[in-house]
């Protein structure tokens, strides 16, 4: 799941935990929702923190390639 999902299932959650007021028997929409807005914020907690694992910023470059191609004319 991308930063994407992430967010929209955050967003679903905050919809259901807040502003829906319907009531379904044996289900509890506002726990739910709860639940839904904590694995979202889980979600993009690990998808930062892999990204940052994997772009290093600020680190200095250590090796500098240079190609240089010769042709020889016909």
């Amino acid at each position: 799941m991308g930063i994407g999902g992430c967010i929209i299932l955050f967003a679903i959650g905050a919809i259901l935990a807040f502003a829906v007021d319907w009531h379904l028997s044996g289900v509890d929409l506002d726990t739910v929702g709860w639940v839904l807005m904590a694995a979202g914020l889980l979600g993009v907690v690990v998808y930062a923190s892999a990204l940052r694992r994997r772009r290093p910023l600020g680190r200095p470059v250590d090796e500098v390639v240079e190609e240089r191609r010769y042709y020889e004319g016909p």
